[in-house]
């Protein structure tokens, strides 16, 4: 059985090592900390997800990302002044290492969630690998419900139950140059344009 935790309990099993359902501003997600390689890769077993697509990363404040040593560039910054917090992921070149943690190779998708009890948890838990909640190839659990019943016979750790999700996911742009929508989502072609000027060809 699927326990449901208080915001104490769910960041002490992150901090733990532990993955836990949470809520995000567009479903309920399944979350594990990046300082714990092991967590992370339950996640993948969790939700039967390939190896070779890479998880985002949740953030707290832009501050998370200079203590990971990520260099935000110029466009990622302008683009986050826009729609953060919000359902916008930003794919930036980050260190090998780093990427490694989340089954990537030399970039990584960053995202402050619009969703006051998912900032609070990871302003106590720090960054945070987060995908959604559901095996892979099935819809997105909504609701902590959901999640119980999806993952009853698993080593889930638990649920923080934050209401009812839903809506749109979040766009995935890659800001390098030329920039690309990875993802359509929430935020449409037309207001990255507007912030990041019209797609160049690339070569």
């Amino acid at each position: 059985m699927v326990a449901r935790l208080s915001l104490e309990e769910a960041a002490e099993a992150l901090i733990a090592g532990g993955v836990v359902a949470v809520p995000t501003d567009t479903v309920y997600g399944l979350a594990a900390s990046l300082a714990h390689p092991a967590a992370v890769e339950e996640v993948f077993t969790l939700k039967q997800r390939p190896q070779d697509v890479a998880l985002p990363v949740m953030i707290a404040t832009t501050q998370q990302l200079d203590e990971m040593g990520v260099m935000w560039p110029a466009t990622a910054e302008a683009l986050a002044a826009q729609f953060w917090p919000g359902a916008l992921t930003i794919v930036v070149p980050v260190a090998a290492e780093l990427a490694s943690r989340v089954g990537a190779s030399d970039s990584l998708g960053f995202r402050i969630p619009n969703q006051p009890v998912l900032v609070e948890l990871l302003e106590r838990t720090g960054p945070l690998a987060v995908t959604s909640a559901n095996r892979h190839g099935q819809l997105p659990c909504e609701t902590a419900d959901e999640v119980v019943e999806v993952f009853r016979e698993s080593d889930l750790r638990g649920v923080l139950d934050g209401g009812r999700g839903g809506g749109v996911p979040s766009t995935v742009v890659r800001v390098t140059t030329p920039w690309r929508i990875l993802r359509q989502g929430a935020v449409s072609l037309e207001e990255l344009t507007r912030v990041l000027g019209p797609q160049a060809t690339e070569d």
